[in-house]
């Protein structure tokens, strides 16, 4: 079987990036922008950066920002709806998984009308046109969707998130800019870095990884390891770093799926609207160690990219052991939670495992799993 691989167009990277923006959008013809982005970036100025140079241009657009953490169908329909009215011709999404997950969703109805229902959308969905024209731009260093084929929406009304897998919805252009990252605070910053670092490693001993995405995803988790601290400090050095990171984790796990740390994410999210990276990184060390005896080798890799000492000389039993303990390590240094004891109640445990078992991250996982064992899974982080 041929192994695929879906990525940006053109990307841009690094300090300045956004200047590329306006000659993309010129360059082809485009008209006026529909500009995605959620209620914060423009409270705090971050989406100006972009929507002045736009002005300067004298280039059309229109702000569309009723879009929450954790985006909702609603969200989704009165995006299309705002679209649709607004005569825009293409879309520019500003933020981080949520802007950019909704957006996604937005240009891929906007050009598959039968999909109008966002729950058909679930899983793979056979979409016919490549969703309106989109540029890409991360404000967090973390969730990687401006190169991911992948978005997650949330069904409030039964209490829990579907993901969505589509190479029609990729943008077509991904401007990663350190710059448009540089008011994160610090715990979103840890918090997207760790779901970065998920992704990394969930793609690396996934069932389809393979030679190009190990490349990815190993790299990505050095640079996490190397430059996370860093940019949770708030250093210039460490926010670049980040920015090549998760953009470099999201080129892997795109093509080859996660697995249940994501899968049980999903559903705390849904559930109790926790932060996505928060989750993600509170399950990451206990899920390492229950999926550690169907990884073969390769949390020797892990411990070594994270820049374990004597890895080489270590069994494997000890080695598996370094990387969940580097890990744990690193999520304690940029100040996540160690537990879910203030999130989970006892009594949603067999709801939140029945949906992170459904979840479409779940068949990727490397070691084979039961509602009964990720129930397990939520009551020993209790």
């Amino acid at each position: 079987m041929a192994n695929r691989i879906v990525l940006n167009t053109i990307s841009y990277h690094g300090k300045g990036a956004i200047q590329n923006i306006l000659p993309e959008l010129t360059g082809r013809g485009y008209k006026k922008a529909f500009v995605c982005s959620d209620p914060d970036l423009l409270k705090f100025g971050v989406t100006k950066k972009v929507t002045d140079l736009l002005d300067a241009a004298g280039f059309a657009y229109e702000v569309y920002s009723d879009i929450k953490p954790n985006p909702t169908i609603e969200n989704v329909q009165t995006g299309v709806k705002a679209f649709k009215a607004s005569g825009a011709d293409c879309i520019v999404a500003i933020g981080g998984g949520s802007s950019m997950d909704t957006a996604k969703a937005i240009g891929i109805i906007a050009n598959n009308p039968e999909f109008a229902d966002v729950r058909s959308l679930e899983g793979v969905a056979p979409t016919k046109k490549h969703a309106a024209f989109t540029i890409a731009v991360p404000t967090t260093a973390g969730t990687a969707a401006e190169v991911t084929i992948n978005y997650v929406i949330t069904d409030v009304e039964k209490k829990r998130k579907f993901v969505c897998v589509d190479t029609n919805d990729i943008p077509e252009v991904a401007v990663v800019d350190p710059d448009m990252m540089s008011t994160m605070p610090k715990g979103l910053t840890a918090a997207t870095g760790m779901d970065a670092l998920t992704h990394a490693i969930e793609g690396y001993i996934t069932r389809a990884a393979w030679e190009m995405t190990d490349m990815f995803h190993l790299e990505a988790i050095r640079l996490i390891s190397k430059y996370l601290r860093a940019a949770v400090a708030g250093t210039p050095e460490g926010r670049e770093g980040m920015a090549l990171a998760q953009y470099i984790a999201g080129q892997g796990f795109s093509n080859v799926g996660l697995g249940i740390v994501h899968s049980m994410a999903h559903s705390l999210g849904a559930v109790y609207d926790t932060p996505h990276g928060v989750a993600n990184a509170i399950l990451l060390p206990t899920v390492m160690e229950y999926n550690a005896p169907a990884t073969g080798e390769k949390y020797r890799d892990i411990a070594k990219a994270m820049g374990v000492e004597g890895v080489d000389a270590m069994t494997l039993d000890q080695a598996r052991k370094a990387a969940c303990a580097a890990v744990k390590q690193l999520s304690q240094d940029v100040g996540i939670p160690a537990d879910l004891k203030a999130i989970v109640k006892e009594e949603d445990v067999p709801f939140l495992a029945e949906s992170a078992y459904a979840d479409a991250c779940r068949p990727g996982n490397p070691r084979d799993t039961s509602v009964e064992e990720i129930a397990a899974l939520y009551r020993s982080l209790m």
